[in-house]
């Protein structure tokens, strides 16, 4: 087994955007908490809760939305103070690092010594951590997390260490609910079990789970001896002085590389970025990979040079002359299902051509619409970029007020003003009550009038009345007129806007 040191920071999420622990603070996607503050915690705000409860629950929780890439440029501080005192130094995740403890501890005189001096040397970065030394790094993450700051759990001790954490630390909700009910609620009562009975029962990612839980690798070595050197390089000349040359670079390359290694039948689960600078300096830094995609190693390179260059300037200070991505622990590649007949389909073609698209315009230059909840019809799709998951654990509803079908064929990104009055020439008002002054008659799009044939409403909708700056206060009509157009309309604040258009 490998001792490894893991370098915990809690709550990363929500220091990243600013929001210290002495806060009640929130980090919310999609509409659910990712993460919060200890002070959030004390009030009951939880982890996958809705923000309508967690506000419930703590009505002066200050709420943020989630940034990844002010995570993975802020932590970059923490690694290089970790880095100053041992290199290779894996970023496991923004928040998350490790280093392989044995050698360290040697020369700082035992992992007690090293875990407390890399513990000081973040503290002193400025950036609160736990660190723990364990066997393997499952059980390290959750002895950094252990006491006041971490504990070193002896060799050979993991199992025991493990055996009273609940199912849910392994990160496997549908495993967990299955396991409860059966009986089982603690990894000692998940590692008891026989691994032929365990693999047979939960499959592959059940039997990798049930290795976790007795404190074994999460899989077993599988060194690839005599294997060429697989690193890709590309040089800059001249010294690239725009870190977005670099980034597009890094796509290039991690697309060769991906392809290599596809070809040998290979897959790496740690990747080297190394860059070289004009002035002789190399910035390196390993990465967790298990699937990285071309654009997520673009993305952490983006990362590594914002946090060299100490803010987020787009100058490379001095020029990056070279370029390197260098796989690490290679492991025989489970595979993927191909087109039929082996041959690459059509949708793999679209990908790589989004890709290319995407390094050319940035991460949210292309995306795709996916239909979530809502009330009107612009927050019934999300725009997510091209290569990223769907939005998880979305609200389902019920929304009150909500606009039932059919819906409308436009939907403006803009929603432009209009004049909707009465026949007297009178503005339409909807009262507090939900009252409308008068029948609506002429219909202003852009100057144009259009006379009234039809219209239904009003739909009320009061939301996040408990927030006084989020707060929104709407009526919806749906309406014809002469010239055959159908609209949507909705007022707010006294103004009349279209929302959709019927086709």
């Amino acid at each position: 087994m490998t001792r490894v040191l893991v370098v915990w920071c809690p709550d990363w999420p929500a220091t990243a955007v600013g929001v210290d622990a002495a806060t009640a603070g929130a980090v919310v996607v999609q509409g659910q908490v990712a993460a919060c503050t200890a002070a959030a915690r004390a009030e009951g705000v939880r982890r996958g809760q809705r923000l309508r409860d967690a506000q419930r629950r703590c009505p002066e929780l200050v709420v943020r939305d989630r940034d990844p890439d002010a995570e993975g440029r802020l932590f970059e501080t923490v690694v290089a103070a970790v880095a100053a005192l041992t290199p290779r130094v894996e970023v496991v995740r923004p928040g998350l690092c490790a280093i392989p403890a044995r050698g360290p501890a040697r020369f700082y005189g035992g992992e007690e010594a090293l875990r407390v001096l890399v513990q000081d040397a973040a503290v002193e970065a400025g950036h609160d951590c736990g660190s723990g030394v364990a066997d393997g790094l499952f059980a390290a993450e959750l002895a950094a997390r252990a006491g006041q700051g971490g504990v070193v759990v002896p060799e050979g001790g993991a199992a025991a260490f493990l055996a009273p954490y609940p199912l849910s630390v392994l990160d496997r909700p549908e495993l967990a609910d299955l396991l409860r009910r059966l009986g089982i609620k603690t990894l000692g009562d998940f590692a008891a079990l026989p691994s032929g009975h365990v693999a047979g029962r939960f499959g592959t990612d059940g039997a990798l789970a049930h290795r976790m839980a007795r404190g074994e690798e999460p899989r077993p070595l599988a060194p690839v001896k005599g294997t060429e050197d697989l690193t890709v390089r590309g040089d800059f000349d001249p010294p690239a002085e725009q870190s977005e040359r670099v980034v597009f670079a890094a796509k290039r390359l991690a697309g060769e590389l991906h392809e290599t290694l596809a070809a040998s039948g290979l897959a790496c689960v740690r990747l080297e970025v190394a860059a070289g600078f004009a002035d002789g300096h190399v910035l390196r830094r390993l990465w967790r990979h298990d699937g990285l995609s071309a654009l997520a190693v673009a993305e952490r390179v983006r990362w590594q040079l914002s946090a060299w260059q100490g803010g987020d300037s787009e100058d490379v200070w001095g020029g990056v002359a070279w370029l390197e991505l260098a796989p690490g622990q290679l492991v025989p590649d489970e595979g993927r299902q191909e087109g039929l007949w082996g041959g690459t389909s059509v949708t793999d073609r679209i990908a790589r051509a989004a890709d290319r698209i995407q390094a050319l315009l940035g991460h949210h230059g292309i995306t795709r619409p996916v239909l979530v909840g809502g009330r009107g019809p612009g927050e019934r799709v999300v725009r997510v970029p091209i290569g990223d998951l769907p939005p998880g654990d979305l609200p389902e509803g019920p929304w009150p007020g909500r606009v039932t079908g059919p819906a409308p064929a436009v939907v403006p990104p803009a929603p432009p003003d209009v004049e909707l009055v009465d026949a007297a020439g009178e503005p339409v008002v909807v009262s507090a009550r939900c009252e409308v002054s008068a029948p609506p008659a002429v219909l202003a799009v852009r100057g144009s009038p259009s006379t009234i044939t039809g219209w239904t409403g009003p739909w009320p909708a009061d939301e996040r009345w408990w927030d006084a700056d989020r707060s929104r206060r709407r009526a919806r009509f749906q309406v014809t007129t002469d010239d055959g157009a159908a609209y949507l309309l909705a007022v707010e604040g006294g103004r009349w806007h279209i929302e959709g258009v019927y086709d």
